[in-house]
């Protein structure tokens, strides 16, 4: 593997950094998992994002281990599946860590999520005390959540004084979430967006992104990502095609200018693609 990465990194508030663009396997089978992510690495990108409930860990894991790329180039993500009906103690999240280890064939993570908050429940605080024991051991270099509130987050800084290096939520331009971001950028949380291009749908064909793409001679794909990167988001856009896994990296050579910029702004319509995290409990 000789690809040199052309992402920066941000660097997340325990000091460590994590690439600003990497690539998620979301809805990816896991028997397809393994080319989308060699083809990934393959051109550079140095971040994947899996989860437990993906169930592609091992096609993930299998395409890491046979990339070439060295172990610490790459950083790793993959989250815990907090579903119903389990009552979570520190041994039944080391438990799911370890099988998510196993399945992905690594000796440690780079970033371990809550995948969401199940905020009826609120045991996130118990399995966020265990999170932090695995940090402390060394077995993850960072962890965060996914989907969590300000509220949400507001409890487990107050109970444990641990604050999640990162917060992955659904963030594109019809969902900008504008609120969390600031609540992020206040306690040094790093937003990361999933489903950063609005699941491919109507907002790629949006005539204000088609005019911006026209304007720099881009993909509308490409003007989004762009937009996320300069507003400080980190970015996980999927694809199984390699055409477009390359298109979605390309994405560092041009700028939005500030007309661009505030007509993305007025697309934010405040309409989710995916479930509330104050209600979603499967």
């Amino acid at each position: 593997m000789t690809s040199v990465s052309p992402v920066p990194n941000v660097t997340l508030n325990d000091g460590n950094t994590i690439p600003q663009l990497g690539f998620g396997v979301w809805q990816v089978p896991d028997d397809e998992s393994y080319s989308a992510v060699t083809s990934a690495l393959s051109i550079g990108y140095r971040s994947i994002d899996t989860a437990a409930i993906y169930r592609n860990e091992v096609g993930t894991g299998r395409a890491i281990a046979d990339s070439g790329v060295a172990r610490d180039e790459l950083f790793v993500t993959t989250k815990l599946w907090n579903g119903a009906g389990e009552t979570w103690t520190a041994d039944s999240v080391r438990r799911e860590f370890d099988a998510s280890l196993e399945r992905l064939g690594l000796d440690y993570l780079d970033l371990y999520l809550i995948h969401w908050p199940r905020a009826a429940r609120e045991d996130y605080i118990a399995i966020w005390r265990a999170f932090a024991e695995l940090k402390a051991e060394g077995r993850v270099r960072s962890i965060g959540v996914s989907n969590f509130q300000p509220a949400q987050l507001s409890r487990i800084i107050d109970e444990t004084s641990v604050i999640p290096a990162v917060n992955q939520i659904e963030l594109h331009p019809d969902f900008a979430q504008p609120g969390l971001r600031a609540f992020h950028a206040e306690h040094g949380i790093v937003t990361e967006a999933w489903s950063p291009l609005g699941q491919g749908g109507a907002l790629l064909d949006d005539p204000v992104l088609a005019r911006i793409a026209e304007k720099h001679q881009r993909s509308t794909a490409q003007v989004v990502l762009r937009w996320h990167l300069q507003i400080g988001n980190v970015v996980i856009p999927k694809s199984v095609t390699p055409y477009r896994i390359r298109q979605n990296i390309d994405v560092f050579e041009f700028e939005l200018d500030a007309d661009d910029l505030v007509a993305i702004a007025g697309l934010d319509s405040g309409n989710r693609l995916g479930p509330d995290p104050d209600v979603f409990d499967m």
